[in-house]
Protein backbone atom coordinates (compact mmCIF):
# COMPACT_ATOMS: atom_id res chain seq x y z
CA UNK A 1 0.00 0.00 0.00
CA UNK A 2 2.82 2.37 0.91
CA UNK A 3 4.58 1.67 -2.37
CA UNK A 4 1.44 2.47 -4.34
CA UNK A 5 0.92 5.72 -2.41
CA UNK A 6 4.55 6.74 -3.01
CA UNK A 7 4.20 5.98 -6.73
CA UNK A 8 1.06 8.10 -6.94
CA UNK A 9 2.70 10.98 -5.11
CA UNK A 10 5.74 10.88 -7.40
CA UNK A 11 3.51 10.83 -10.47
CA UNK A 12 1.47 13.75 -9.17
CA UNK A 13 4.58 15.79 -8.43
CA UNK A 14 5.70 15.31 -12.03
CA UNK A 15 2.46 16.59 -13.53
CA UNK A 16 3.37 20.31 -13.48
CA UNK A 17 6.48 19.47 -15.53
CA UNK A 18 4.81 16.97 -17.85
CA UNK A 19 1.77 19.10 -18.66
CA UNK A 20 3.66 21.87 -20.52
CA UNK A 21 5.55 19.24 -22.53
CA UNK A 22 2.26 17.52 -23.42
CA UNK A 23 0.66 20.82 -24.40
CA UNK A 24 3.61 21.70 -26.64
CA UNK A 25 3.44 18.27 -28.29
CA UNK A 26 -0.29 18.65 -28.91
CA UNK A 27 0.23 22.15 -30.35
CA UNK A 28 2.75 20.97 -32.95
CA UNK A 29 1.39 20.39 -36.45
CA UNK A 30 1.31 16.80 -37.68
CA UNK A 31 4.48 15.47 -39.30
CA UNK A 32 4.02 15.26 -43.09
CA UNK A 33 5.53 12.60 -45.34
CA UNK A 34 5.60 13.32 -49.09
CA UNK A 35 5.56 10.60 -51.77
CA UNK A 36 6.57 11.29 -55.39
CA UNK A 37 5.10 9.80 -58.55
CA UNK A 38 6.06 7.32 -61.25
CA UNK A 39 9.70 7.68 -62.25
CA UNK A 40 10.15 10.73 -60.00
CA UNK A 41 12.08 11.44 -56.81
CA UNK A 42 11.96 13.36 -53.54
CA UNK A 43 13.45 16.53 -55.06
CA UNK A 44 10.15 17.34 -56.75
CA UNK A 45 8.82 18.37 -53.32
CA UNK A 46 11.63 20.92 -52.91
CA UNK A 47 9.55 24.09 -53.36
CA UNK A 48 6.67 22.62 -51.33
CA UNK A 49 9.03 21.98 -48.42
CA UNK A 50 10.33 25.54 -48.74
CA UNK A 51 6.80 26.94 -48.61
CA UNK A 52 5.91 24.91 -45.53
CA UNK A 53 9.11 26.06 -43.81
CA UNK A 54 8.40 29.68 -44.81
CA UNK A 55 5.10 29.39 -42.95
CA UNK A 56 6.83 28.29 -39.75
CA UNK A 57 6.48 24.53 -40.19
CA UNK A 58 9.31 22.79 -38.29
CA UNK A 59 11.66 21.26 -40.90
CA UNK A 60 12.09 18.08 -38.88
CA UNK A 61 8.35 17.43 -39.28
CA UNK A 62 8.62 17.41 -43.10
CA UNK A 63 9.98 14.37 -44.94
CA UNK A 64 10.12 13.77 -48.70
CA UNK A 65 11.11 10.17 -49.44
CA UNK A 66 12.66 8.39 -52.42
CA UNK A 67 11.10 5.16 -53.64
CA UNK A 68 14.14 3.08 -54.72
CA UNK A 69 12.63 1.90 -58.02
CA UNK A 70 10.01 4.50 -58.89
CA UNK A 71 8.83 3.11 -62.24
CA UNK A 72 5.89 0.71 -62.33
CA UNK A 73 6.28 -2.74 -63.85
CA UNK A 74 4.85 -3.67 -67.23
CA UNK A 75 2.84 -6.32 -65.38
CA UNK A 76 2.25 -5.63 -61.70
CA UNK A 77 2.53 -9.32 -60.78
CA UNK A 78 5.75 -10.05 -62.68
CA UNK A 79 9.13 -9.00 -61.20
CA UNK A 80 11.03 -6.64 -63.48
CA UNK A 81 14.57 -5.37 -62.99
CA UNK A 82 14.75 -1.74 -61.91
CA UNK A 83 10.98 -1.46 -61.47
CA UNK A 84 8.56 -1.92 -58.59
CA UNK A 85 5.17 -3.51 -58.06
CA UNK A 86 2.28 -2.01 -56.13
CA UNK A 87 2.84 -4.31 -53.15
CA UNK A 88 6.49 -3.23 -52.92
CA UNK A 89 5.45 0.43 -52.95
CA UNK A 90 3.00 -0.11 -50.10
CA UNK A 91 5.54 -2.07 -48.06
CA UNK A 92 8.15 0.64 -48.55
CA UNK A 93 5.69 3.35 -47.55
CA UNK A 94 4.71 1.41 -44.42
CA UNK A 95 8.38 1.25 -43.44
CA UNK A 96 8.83 4.99 -44.06
CA UNK A 97 5.74 5.72 -41.96
CA UNK A 98 6.91 3.57 -39.06
CA UNK A 99 10.35 5.18 -39.04
CA UNK A 100 9.00 8.72 -39.33
CA UNK A 101 6.43 8.20 -36.58
CA UNK A 102 9.11 6.74 -34.32
CA UNK A 103 11.10 9.97 -34.67
CA UNK A 104 8.07 11.88 -33.40
CA UNK A 105 6.99 9.72 -30.52
CA UNK A 106 4.34 7.78 -32.41
CA UNK A 107 2.36 10.84 -33.51
CA UNK A 108 -0.18 10.39 -36.28
CA UNK A 109 1.16 11.83 -39.51
CA UNK A 110 -0.16 13.27 -42.76
CA UNK A 111 0.63 11.67 -46.11
CA UNK A 112 0.80 13.66 -49.34
CA UNK A 113 1.31 11.92 -52.70
CA UNK A 114 1.55 12.92 -56.34
CA UNK A 115 0.32 10.67 -59.14
CA UNK A 116 1.49 7.07 -58.52
CA UNK A 117 2.53 8.18 -55.04
CA UNK A 118 -1.13 8.23 -54.06
CA UNK A 119 -1.59 4.51 -54.72
CA UNK A 120 0.47 3.20 -51.77
CA UNK A 121 -1.12 5.87 -49.58
CA UNK A 122 -4.60 4.57 -50.40
CA UNK A 123 -3.50 0.96 -50.03
CA UNK A 124 -1.72 1.53 -46.72
CA UNK A 125 -4.44 3.62 -45.09
CA UNK A 126 -7.60 1.92 -46.39
CA UNK A 127 -6.56 -1.69 -47.02
CA UNK A 128 -3.55 -2.37 -44.79
CA UNK A 129 -4.84 -0.94 -41.51
CA UNK A 130 -2.78 2.26 -41.61
CA UNK A 131 -5.59 4.65 -40.67
CA UNK A 132 -4.57 4.66 -37.00
CA UNK A 133 -1.19 6.08 -38.03
CA UNK A 134 -2.45 8.67 -40.54
CA UNK A 135 -4.53 11.73 -39.73
CA UNK A 136 -4.68 13.20 -43.26
CA UNK A 137 -4.16 11.81 -46.75
CA UNK A 138 -3.78 14.18 -49.70
CA UNK A 139 -3.71 12.69 -53.20
CA UNK A 140 -2.64 15.05 -55.98
CA UNK A 141 -3.33 14.00 -59.55
CA UNK A 142 -3.46 10.32 -58.58
CA UNK A 143 -5.19 8.36 -61.39
CA UNK A 144 -7.51 6.62 -58.95
CA UNK A 145 -9.74 5.19 -61.69
CA UNK A 146 -6.76 4.27 -63.82
CA UNK A 147 -5.20 5.88 -66.88
CA UNK A 148 -6.70 3.37 -69.34
CA UNK A 149 -8.59 0.06 -69.51
CA UNK A 150 -6.77 -1.70 -72.35
CA UNK A 151 -6.96 -5.51 -72.29
CA UNK A 152 -3.51 -6.16 -73.79
CA UNK A 153 -1.88 -4.62 -70.71
CA UNK A 154 -4.63 -5.53 -68.26
CA UNK A 155 -2.43 -5.98 -65.20
CA UNK A 156 -0.32 -2.84 -65.60
CA UNK A 157 -0.72 -0.91 -62.35
CA UNK A 158 -2.36 2.06 -64.11
CA UNK A 159 -5.00 -0.09 -65.82
CA UNK A 160 -8.43 0.34 -64.27
CA UNK A 161 -8.92 -3.43 -64.72
CA UNK A 162 -5.68 -4.39 -62.99
CA UNK A 163 -5.94 -6.60 -59.93
CA UNK A 164 -4.55 -3.76 -57.85
CA UNK A 165 -7.01 -1.04 -58.90
CA UNK A 166 -9.96 -3.44 -58.89
CA UNK A 167 -9.13 -4.12 -55.24
CA UNK A 168 -8.66 -0.44 -54.36
CA UNK A 169 -11.88 0.61 -56.10
CA UNK A 170 -14.04 -2.40 -55.29
CA UNK A 171 -15.95 -1.07 -52.29
CA UNK A 172 -18.81 1.38 -51.95
CA UNK A 173 -16.47 4.08 -50.63
CA UNK A 174 -12.80 4.80 -51.13
CA UNK A 175 -11.94 6.09 -47.66
CA UNK A 176 -12.06 4.95 -44.05
CA UNK A 177 -13.24 6.73 -40.90
CA UNK A 178 -10.61 8.51 -38.87
CA UNK A 179 -8.39 9.65 -41.76
CA UNK A 180 -9.36 12.81 -43.63
CA UNK A 181 -8.92 12.44 -47.40
CA UNK A 182 -8.40 15.23 -49.92
CA UNK A 183 -7.93 14.85 -53.68
CA UNK A 184 -6.65 17.66 -55.86
CA UNK A 185 -7.16 17.45 -59.62
CA UNK A 186 -7.13 19.54 -62.76
CA UNK A 187 -10.36 20.64 -64.44
CA UNK A 188 -9.14 19.47 -67.86
CA UNK A 189 -5.35 19.74 -68.11
CA UNK A 190 -4.14 16.47 -66.53
CA UNK A 191 -2.57 14.43 -69.32
CA UNK A 192 -3.28 11.16 -67.48
CA UNK A 193 -6.96 11.87 -66.80
CA UNK A 194 -8.27 12.11 -70.34
CA UNK A 195 -10.99 10.29 -72.30
CA UNK A 196 -8.50 9.70 -75.13
CA UNK A 197 -4.88 8.59 -74.95
CA UNK A 198 -3.31 11.86 -76.08
CA UNK A 199 -0.03 10.85 -74.40
CA UNK A 200 0.37 7.73 -76.53
CA UNK A 201 1.21 6.66 -80.07
CA UNK A 202 -2.56 6.22 -80.59
CA UNK A 203 -3.84 9.60 -79.36
CA UNK A 204 -7.45 9.03 -80.45
CA UNK A 205 -7.86 5.71 -78.65
CA UNK A 206 -10.48 5.79 -75.83
CA UNK A 207 -9.02 5.29 -72.35
CA UNK A 208 -12.12 4.41 -70.34
CA UNK A 209 -11.44 7.24 -67.88
CA UNK A 210 -12.04 10.99 -67.78
CA UNK A 211 -10.94 14.22 -66.11
CA UNK A 212 -12.67 13.29 -62.85
CA UNK A 213 -10.70 10.03 -62.56
CA UNK A 214 -8.56 11.30 -59.63
CA UNK A 215 -11.59 11.84 -57.38
CA UNK A 216 -12.42 9.53 -54.48
CA UNK A 217 -15.82 8.60 -53.09
CA UNK A 218 -16.12 9.94 -49.55
CA UNK A 219 -13.19 12.37 -49.86
CA UNK A 220 -13.04 16.12 -50.21
CA UNK A 221 -12.47 16.53 -53.95
CA UNK A 222 -10.94 19.80 -55.12
CA UNK A 223 -10.57 21.04 -58.72
CA UNK A 224 -7.81 23.54 -59.51
CA UNK A 225 -8.59 24.88 -62.97
CA UNK A 226 -5.89 24.56 -65.63
CA UNK A 227 -3.14 23.19 -63.40
CA UNK A 228 -1.46 20.18 -64.96
CA UNK A 229 -0.67 16.65 -63.72
CA UNK A 230 2.32 17.73 -61.62
CA UNK A 231 1.20 21.25 -60.74
CA UNK A 232 -1.76 19.87 -58.77
CA UNK A 233 0.92 18.71 -56.31
CA UNK A 234 3.78 21.21 -56.63
CA UNK A 235 2.17 24.55 -57.57
CA UNK A 236 1.68 27.31 -54.99
CA UNK A 237 -2.10 26.82 -55.20
CA UNK A 238 -1.75 23.13 -54.44
CA UNK A 239 0.51 23.97 -51.50
CA UNK A 240 -2.08 26.40 -50.13
CA UNK A 241 -4.83 23.78 -50.25
CA UNK A 242 -2.64 21.07 -48.74
CA UNK A 243 -1.43 23.35 -45.93
CA UNK A 244 -5.00 24.45 -45.12
CA UNK A 245 -6.32 20.89 -45.13
CA UNK A 246 -3.62 19.53 -42.85
CA UNK A 247 -3.36 22.46 -40.42
CA UNK A 248 -6.92 23.78 -40.46
CA UNK A 249 -5.79 27.30 -41.34
CA UNK A 250 -4.59 29.06 -44.49
CA UNK A 251 -0.88 29.72 -44.98
CA UNK A 252 0.39 33.19 -44.14
CA UNK A 253 2.40 33.35 -47.37
CA UNK A 254 2.83 31.53 -50.66
CA UNK A 255 6.26 32.94 -51.43
CA UNK A 256 9.49 31.41 -50.11
CA UNK A 257 11.33 33.21 -47.31
CA UNK A 258 15.05 33.27 -48.21
CA UNK A 259 17.74 32.10 -45.82
CA UNK A 260 20.93 34.07 -45.37
CA UNK A 261 23.16 31.11 -46.26
CA UNK A 262 21.38 28.09 -47.71
CA UNK A 263 23.19 24.75 -47.52
CA UNK A 264 22.55 22.29 -50.35
CA UNK A 265 22.85 18.52 -50.26
CA UNK A 266 21.31 15.53 -51.95
CA UNK A 267 22.17 12.30 -53.68
CA UNK A 268 23.44 11.30 -57.09
CA UNK A 269 21.13 8.57 -58.36
CA UNK A 270 21.33 6.03 -61.16
CA UNK A 271 19.84 6.48 -64.63
CA UNK A 272 22.02 3.99 -66.54
CA UNK A 273 19.79 1.35 -68.10
CA UNK A 274 16.66 2.88 -66.56
CA UNK A 275 15.59 5.38 -63.93
CA UNK A 276 16.05 4.47 -60.28
CA UNK A 277 16.56 6.36 -57.04
CA UNK A 278 19.41 4.12 -55.97
CA UNK A 279 22.57 6.02 -55.01
CA UNK A 280 25.67 6.11 -57.17
CA UNK A 281 29.10 5.73 -55.56
CA UNK A 282 32.21 7.14 -57.19
CA UNK A 283 30.48 10.08 -58.87
CA UNK A 284 32.40 13.34 -58.93
CA UNK A 285 30.26 16.43 -58.33
CA UNK A 286 31.55 19.95 -58.84
CA UNK A 287 29.54 23.08 -58.13
CA UNK A 288 30.28 26.43 -59.77
CA UNK A 289 28.73 29.82 -59.29
CA UNK A 290 27.79 31.17 -62.71
CA UNK A 291 26.66 34.48 -64.16
CA UNK A 292 22.86 34.77 -64.26
CA UNK A 293 23.12 36.58 -67.59
CA UNK A 294 25.65 34.46 -69.47
CA UNK A 295 26.00 31.14 -67.63
CA UNK A 296 29.75 31.71 -67.51
CA UNK A 297 31.60 30.35 -64.49
CA UNK A 298 32.60 32.91 -61.88
CA UNK A 299 35.89 31.44 -60.75
CA UNK A 300 36.89 27.97 -59.63
CA UNK A 301 34.55 25.33 -58.24
CA UNK A 302 33.05 26.27 -54.87
CA UNK A 303 32.61 22.60 -54.02
CA UNK A 304 33.94 19.24 -55.17
CA UNK A 305 33.17 15.82 -53.75
CA UNK A 306 33.31 12.19 -54.80
CA UNK A 307 30.25 10.29 -53.63
CA UNK A 308 30.40 7.24 -51.37
CA UNK A 309 27.91 4.40 -51.09
CA UNK A 310 25.09 6.70 -49.94
CA UNK A 311 25.45 8.86 -53.07
CA UNK A 312 25.62 12.09 -51.05
CA UNK A 313 27.38 14.93 -52.87
CA UNK A 314 27.03 17.93 -50.44
CA UNK A 315 26.59 20.00 -48.47
CA UNK A 316 27.69 23.31 -49.82
CA UNK A 317 26.75 26.77 -48.54
CA UNK A 318 25.58 29.16 -51.26
CA UNK A 319 24.07 32.59 -51.54
CA UNK A 320 20.26 32.71 -51.84
CA UNK A 321 20.60 34.66 -55.11
CA UNK A 322 23.35 32.62 -56.76
CA UNK A 323 22.87 30.84 -60.05
CA UNK A 324 24.74 27.55 -60.19
CA UNK A 325 26.21 24.87 -62.42
CA UNK A 326 26.46 21.31 -61.10
CA UNK A 327 28.79 19.01 -63.01
CA UNK A 328 28.01 15.34 -62.42
CA UNK A 329 30.51 12.77 -63.69
CA UNK A 330 29.11 9.38 -62.65
CA UNK A 331 30.33 5.95 -63.75
CA UNK A 332 28.39 4.62 -66.79
CA UNK A 333 26.63 7.97 -67.26
CA UNK A 334 27.29 10.98 -69.50
CA UNK A 335 28.93 14.00 -67.91
CA UNK A 336 25.94 16.19 -67.10
CA UNK A 337 26.15 19.97 -66.69
CA UNK A 338 23.08 21.02 -64.67
CA UNK A 339 22.26 24.74 -64.64
CA UNK A 340 19.91 26.00 -61.95
CA UNK A 341 18.47 29.30 -60.81
CA UNK A 342 18.89 30.53 -57.22
CA UNK A 343 18.14 28.33 -54.22
CA UNK A 344 16.56 30.72 -51.70
CA UNK A 345 16.62 28.07 -48.99
CA UNK A 346 18.75 25.06 -48.20
CA UNK A 347 17.70 21.47 -48.72
CA UNK A 348 18.88 17.88 -48.32
CA UNK A 349 16.87 16.66 -51.34
CA UNK A 350 18.74 18.44 -54.13
CA UNK A 351 19.08 15.10 -55.90
CA UNK A 352 21.23 15.08 -59.04
CA UNK A 353 20.16 12.76 -61.83
CA UNK A 354 22.53 12.41 -64.77
CA UNK A 355 20.75 13.17 -68.05
CA UNK A 356 20.45 10.87 -71.03
CA UNK A 357 23.54 10.27 -73.12
CA UNK A 358 23.96 12.17 -76.39
CA UNK A 359 22.88 10.11 -79.39
CA UNK A 360 25.44 9.03 -81.95
CA UNK A 361 24.05 11.59 -84.40
CA UNK A 362 24.41 14.32 -81.78
CA UNK A 363 28.02 13.28 -81.13
CA UNK A 364 28.84 13.15 -84.81
CA UNK A 365 27.36 16.61 -85.37
CA UNK A 366 30.19 18.24 -83.48
CA UNK A 367 27.97 20.54 -81.41
CA UNK A 368 26.16 20.27 -78.12
CA UNK A 369 22.71 19.45 -76.72
CA UNK A 370 20.70 21.51 -74.24
CA UNK A 371 17.77 19.86 -72.46
CA UNK A 372 15.31 22.37 -71.01
CA UNK A 373 13.33 20.72 -68.22
CA UNK A 374 10.45 21.76 -66.01
CA UNK A 375 10.56 19.32 -63.11
CA UNK A 376 7.47 20.38 -61.13
CA UNK A 377 5.05 20.80 -64.00
CA UNK A 378 4.61 20.58 -67.73
CA UNK A 379 4.93 23.06 -70.60
CA UNK A 380 1.47 24.23 -71.69
CA UNK A 381 0.84 25.89 -75.05
CA UNK A 382 -0.70 28.51 -75.18
CA UNK A 383 -1.14 28.61 -71.38
CA UNK A 384 2.53 29.41 -70.76
CA UNK A 385 5.17 31.67 -72.28
CA UNK A 386 8.02 29.33 -73.25
CA UNK A 387 11.21 30.17 -75.11
CA UNK A 388 14.35 28.12 -75.57
CA UNK A 389 17.22 29.93 -77.26
CA UNK A 390 14.86 32.60 -78.53
CA UNK A 391 12.09 30.45 -79.98
CA UNK A 392 9.14 28.34 -78.88
CA UNK A 393 10.35 24.70 -78.87
CA UNK A 394 8.76 23.19 -81.99
CA UNK A 395 8.11 19.82 -80.31
CA UNK A 396 5.62 21.43 -77.90
CA UNK A 397 2.07 21.29 -79.21
CA UNK A 398 -0.98 23.26 -78.06
CA UNK A 399 -3.68 21.80 -75.84
CA UNK A 400 -3.34 19.65 -72.73
CA UNK A 401 0.10 20.10 -71.11
CA UNK A 402 1.87 16.88 -72.02
CA UNK A 403 5.64 17.45 -71.94
CA UNK A 404 8.15 18.67 -69.35
CA UNK A 405 11.19 18.58 -71.64
CA UNK A 406 12.39 20.51 -74.69
CA UNK A 407 15.63 20.03 -76.65
CA UNK A 408 17.90 22.41 -78.55
CA UNK A 409 20.96 21.37 -80.56
CA UNK A 410 23.72 23.95 -80.62
CA UNK A 411 26.14 24.03 -83.60
CA UNK A 412 29.83 23.40 -82.94
CA UNK A 413 30.77 27.01 -83.62
CA UNK A 414 28.34 28.32 -80.96
CA UNK A 415 29.25 26.19 -77.95
CA UNK A 416 30.61 29.14 -75.99
CA UNK A 417 27.50 31.31 -76.04
CA UNK A 418 24.61 31.58 -73.55
CA UNK A 419 21.48 29.51 -74.16
CA UNK A 420 18.47 31.06 -72.43
CA UNK A 421 15.44 29.08 -71.33
CA UNK A 422 12.34 31.03 -70.29
CA UNK A 423 9.18 29.70 -68.68
CA UNK A 424 6.82 32.55 -67.77
CA UNK A 425 8.82 34.52 -65.18
CA UNK A 426 11.38 31.78 -64.48
CA UNK A 427 14.62 31.88 -66.41
CA UNK A 428 17.69 29.62 -66.67
CA UNK A 429 20.83 30.50 -68.63
CA UNK A 430 23.05 27.59 -69.62
CA UNK A 431 25.89 26.71 -71.98
CA UNK A 432 26.20 23.77 -74.32
CA UNK A 433 29.13 21.37 -73.99
CA UNK A 434 30.64 19.11 -76.65
CA UNK A 435 28.44 16.06 -77.23
CA UNK A 436 31.46 14.32 -78.76
CA UNK A 437 32.97 14.25 -75.25
CA UNK A 438 29.85 12.51 -73.93
CA UNK A 439 28.67 15.72 -72.27
CA UNK A 440 25.15 17.07 -72.14
CA UNK A 441 23.51 20.18 -70.64
CA UNK A 442 20.41 20.15 -68.47
CA UNK A 443 18.84 23.57 -67.86
CA UNK A 444 16.42 22.82 -65.01
CA UNK A 445 13.64 25.15 -63.90
CA UNK A 446 12.91 25.47 -60.20
CA UNK A 447 9.26 26.58 -60.22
Amino acid sequence: METSRRTLLLAASALPLAAPRLARAQALPPPILFVHGNGDHAALWLTTLWRFESNGYPPDRLLAVDMPDPLARDDDAVPQAGRSGSAEQTERLAAFVAEFRARHGGARIALVGNSRGGYPIRDFVVHQGGSDAVSHAVLCGTPNRGVYDWPEIRNREFNSQSDFLRRLNGGTTDVVPGTAFLTIRSAWNDVFAQPRAIWSATPDRPTGTDVDGPELRGATNLVLGALDHREVAYHARAFAETFSFVTGRPPARLSVEPEARPVLDGRVTNTAGGVTNRPVAGATVEVYRVSPETGERMGEAIHRRVTEEDGRWGGVPVGPDWTLEFVVAAPRHPITHIYRGPFPRGSTVVNLRPARAPTQAERDGGGGVVLFQRTRGYFGIPRDAILLDGRVPPELRPGVAISALATRQIPAGELGRPVVGIFNEDRVVSRAWPAAENRITLAELTW
